[in-house]
Formats: structure tokens, C-alpha cells, sequence
């Protein structure tokens, strides 16, 4: 009886030994089919990153985010040749089972590097924007400096007290941006003050002119002085020009020079720079004017006292 058992089990799998092997030789012409399509798009995808990379490379300013973009370039080339393998040899649900998991991972891991991935996202599409480049001078959300490299998480931007911060590519994703470095040029304005006796109009001919000798100064049309308020001794003023930038000099030092000769050419013009002035008057309702006390003998005000 145990004879028979065993020996029926036996048979049960040879049978499925033999069936499965007559369906291996029946579709193995298939096999080797799907075998070379998998050589070819692996050697296609090989190539073709190749070809990508060195494309990307030229239009990006950071290598590891060409590098990566070629890489997921080669591997969804070779993924769809194993795929194409795959519904050559009839797995048509195992194609859909392996897109469906595909998705949950991606997914899942999506939300668990939530962070990472946002900054990777963002450092790809600023790749692709260029709202700036290397050596640029940027200026966002706090963050004040020279960009010195542009990597897959993060930007790191040297500021000008000689510190390099790492500023999350999210960060400069979602703030406005300002570039200093893409038009050339900037504007420096300085305020300065006049006496109320002084004439705004010659004040700003004087300026203007002492200004635009200066050999930083650019677009000399532009230079322009503005009367912007009423101060509690002097009449402010606004002076405007253009440098370039970046540039020699720099800004800081553009600004000094500019300084220093408008205090020249209003001094040498006879335009007082006032400094603050006070004027005390008693003679408010009744009460008795200062210069008046003043002129009082002093008998008379140590018996008022």
C-alpha cells in the first residue's frame, strides 16, 4: 500500500518534471529571444547614457545631477527591455505585478525621505531653470554670498564674511531668488543731506557731475540725484548711479569712493552737510522767550528763581 503511494507521488512528479521541461523546450526559442532583446537594450542603454551624459554635462552646472539624470535615463532603457523580454515570453501579469510594486516602493519611499526627495526635486529643476549659476552672487532668504557649487540637496554659497553656508536646494526653490550676477550691473544709492539754506538744484548738478568723473561709475545718463524729504535740519537727498557688478572694484569699495567724493564736491561748492540741530524756545502760550531770559540781568533771574 505504501509501495503504491510513493509510487503514484512519484509519477505525479515526473509527470510535472516532464511537462515543465516539454514547455521550457517549447518556448525556449522564445527565451533566447528575450535573452538577446535583454542584451541589446542593456548595450542600448549603455550607449545612449553615454550620449546623455555628455549632453547633460554641457547643460548643467553640476556634475552630479548630469550624472544622475544618465544614470535614471539607463536604467528605465534597460527596464524596458526587460519588460519587452518579459511580454515577449507571455508574463503579462508579471509585467503588470512588477509596475504595480514599482509604484508602491516608490511611494513608500517617497514619503519616508519626504525631505531628501523634495531637495533632490528641487536641485534637478533649478538644474534645469538655471536661476543662477556658479561664481554668481545671490541673494535669498537670509542667505548673501558668492554660489560656489550646485549639488543634487544643496547649494553652497561662500558669503562676504569669508563663511560657507549649505542652503537646501527647497529653500531657494520656493523664495524669490535675487541675482546679482545676471544683468551686469547695480545700483547703488546713497542718502545724503543739505542745509535748508542750500539750493537742491545746484546740490544735485554738483553731485551728478562729481559723481560721473568717477571711472566705476556707468551710464552716466542715469546717475541721478532725487529730493526725497524734509529732515529736522537738512533737506535729504537720494543719489543714484550704476556700477558694474560684479566687478573691480567691488561694491563696497564703489560705494566709499562715492561717498568720499560727494563730501568733497559739496564742500568745495560751499553746500553745508548739517549735522542735527536743536533750538529750544519757551515762548509757547505765554511763556517767556529764551533769548529774552537771556538778556535779562542775572539779579533779575536769580530773584524770579
Amino acid at each position: 500500500m505504501e509501495f503504491e503511494i510513493v509510487n503514484q507521488f512519484w509519477e505525479l512528479i515526473h509527470g510535472k518534471i516532464e511537462s515543465w521541461i516539454e514547455a521550457a523546450i517549447k518556448h525556449l526559442p522564445n527565451m533566447v529571444v528575450a535573452l538577446i532583446i535583454v542584451m541589446i537594450f542593456a548595450v542600448i542603454a549603455r550607449i545612449a547614457s553615454r550620449i546623455v551624459s555628455n549632453i547633460l554635462h554641457r547643460l548643467f552646472e553640476s556634475k552630479q545631477i548630469a550624472d544622475l539624470l544618465s544614470a535614471i535615463f539607463k536604467v528605465i532603457v534597460f527596464i524596458a527591455g526587460v519588460f519587452i523580454a518579459l511580454e515577449f515570453l507571455g508574463l503579462t501579469g508579471t509585467v503588470t505585478s512588477l509596475l504595480a510594486g514599482a509604484g508602491i516602493i516608490g511611494l513608500a519611499i517617497g514619503f519616508a525621505f519626504q525631505d531628501m526627495t523634495e531637495n533632490l526635486i528641487a536641485g534637478i529643476a533649478m538644474g534645469i531653470r538655471k536661476p543662477f549659476q556658479i561664481d554668481d552672487v545671490v541673494k535669498a532668504n537670509g542667505v548673501f554670498g558668492t554660489v560656489k557649487a550646485i549639488n543634487l540637496r544643496n547649494t553652497i554659497v561662500e558669503t562676504f564674511h569669508g563663511q560657507l553656508e549649505i542652503v537646501p536646494n527647497k529653500i531657494l526653490f520656493r523664495n524669490i531668488v535675487t541675482n546679482f550676477s545676471t544683468l551686469g550691473r547695480r545700483r547703488i544709492e546713497i542718502p545724503v543731506g543739505i542745509s535748508y539754506a542750500d539750493d537742491v538744484m545746484q546740490a544735485e548738478q554738483v553731485i551728478v557731475d562729481a559723481i560721473n568723473e568717477q571711472p566705476f561709475v556707468i551710464d552716466h545718463d542715469e546717475t541721478a540725484v532725487y529730493a526725497e524729504s524734509f529732515g529736522d535740519s537738512s533737506v535729504n537727498l537720494l543719489v543714484w548711479f550704476w556700477i558694474d557688478y560684479p566687478g573691480e572694484p567691488g561694491f563696497m569699495e564703489a560705494r566709499h569712493g562715492a561717498v568720499h567724493t560727494i563730501h568733497q564736491a559739496l564742500a568745495q561748492n560751499d553746500i553745508l552737510i548739517p549735522f542735527p540741530i536743536r533750538t529750544l524756545d519757551f515762548g509757547a502760550k505765554g511763556g517767556e522767550k529764551l533769548n529774552t531770559m537771556l538778556s535779562k540781568p542775572q539779579s533779575s533771574v536769580s530773584n524770579a528763581n
